[in-house]
């Protein structure tokens, strides 16, 4: 199945809102803290490479996968 580039920057952007939320009810974090958590994973990077296909997934599977030492293998 092939996304355009308008379709995978918009499931991106869905998957980090709820990689955000997931993380703030789920690890009690704030706002800030939580952006700073996922924008800096190495699972974000991965989630912005169309390639791993990770915007596929549930939001709760990449959230797994935020805290796993080799979350970039997902």
């Amino acid at each position: 199945m092939t996304v355009r580039n308008e379709e995978f920057e918009l499931m991106v952007e869905d998957m980090t809102t709820d990689l955000i939320s997931l993380v703030m009810e789920r690890e009690g974090l704030s706002m800030p803290e939580a952006f700073n958590k996922v924008y800096t994973s190495p699972i974000y990077d991965a989630l912005r490479n169309p390639d791993s296909r990770l915007y596929f997934q549930s939001p709760g599977y990449v959230y797994s996968c935020i805290n796993q030492p080799n979350a970039t293998n997902a």
